[in-house]
């Protein structure tokens, strides 16, 4: 299963209406908790996330609204006694702030930490990008392998059935034969996460094809310039993003208190997207990841 789970959206303060941040994003056998804000324990009960199925935290920055939220979480896998091991990746600059959470944190889980102090893989299937916010700041990249998707048809027109299948697809050839000539490439997806941060080339670098691309949208186009000083995208730098990446579906979220209607910041986002679907996320919004798409 592949899906995005929306726990919080609100940046620097909740509303009455929007939590600080968290998100999870299903992945297959995997649960990637994203910048767990304060009350992300709470949100991911209100949602129907359990502590069981994170595997992996993912911690965009040391800001308090991205990552308040960590002791209570480890405390409830910790209650819930949660047997795999926890990842939590973060910048190298944020070691005494995580250390700090953790130590307040309840004992008794396998928690194993993992900081990061420049682009690449940090994972299998995971990668980060430098971001351009106030202090070190890392968004986040999730690939699958490419591959390639069988055509029935030819399958069928060859004659290769069943459990003849999988040796085909395992030696790549059977019988004179390839698999190239029973499939079509087939891309892996992508999903990529983009906060805090001004408009930058780490930010491109990790949007770029994104089926899934869920990029902070503070402020509105009309305050750019508070965008500019506190170093915020505003909701039209990220539907251009969206748009440069070529991605297929931009989530917005991270809104300023100053807004209670989003709806403005939306359409903003959509005017510049290109081709990308926008949505503006709202708290416990369960979003399924788009459909693949194949190469022809």
């Amino acid at each position: 299963m592949r899906e995005f789970v929306v726990l919080g959206t609100a940046s620097q303060v909740p509303t009455r209406t929007r939590n600080h941040n968290g998100y999870v994003l299903h992945w297959d056998g995997e649960g990637l908790l994203f910048d767990p804000g304060e009350g992300t324990q709470r949100q991911m009960i209100q949602a129907g996330v359990s502590a069981s199925q994170i595997t992996r935290i993912c911690i965009t920055h040391v800001h308090g609204d991205h990552c308040f939220g960590l002791p209570g979480v480890l405390s409830r896998m910790a209650l819930d006694r949660v047997e795999h091991p926890i990842h939590v990746h973060y910048p190298a600059s944020g070691e005494d702030m995580i250390r700090a959470l953790v130590a307040v944190a309840s004992p008794g889980i396998d928690l194993r930490l993992h900081p990061h102090g420049g682009a690449g893989p940090i994972a299998a299937g995971v990668e980060v990008r430098p971001l351009l916010h106030r202090i070190e700041t890392y968004g986040y990249r999730v690939v699958e392998p490419d591959g390639r998707s069988l055509l029935p048809e030819r399958l069928a027109a060859a004659g290769i059935t069943g459990s003849y299948v999988s040796l085909l697809q395992q030696d790549g050839s059977l019988g004179g034969v390839r698999l190239e000539d029973v499939s079509v490439p087939r891309p892996g997806q992508r999903f990529a996460f983009v906060m805090d941060t001004a408009p930058c080339a780490g930010a491109e670098e990790l949007a770029e094809g994104a089926d899934l691309l869920v990029a902070e949208s503070t402020f509105s186009d009309d305050d750019g310039g508070l965008a500019a000083q506190y170093r915020h995208l505003t909701a039209g730098q990220a539907g251009a993003l969206a748009a440069t990446a070529e991605a297929g579906m931009l989530i917005l979220t991270h809104f300023s208190s100053r807004y209670t209607d989003v709806s403005l910041l939306e359409e903003q986002a959509r005017t510049r997207s290109g081709g990308a679907a926008v949505v503006a996320a709202n708290d416990l919004d369960r979003i399924p990841f788009p459909k693949r798409q194949r190469w022809l």
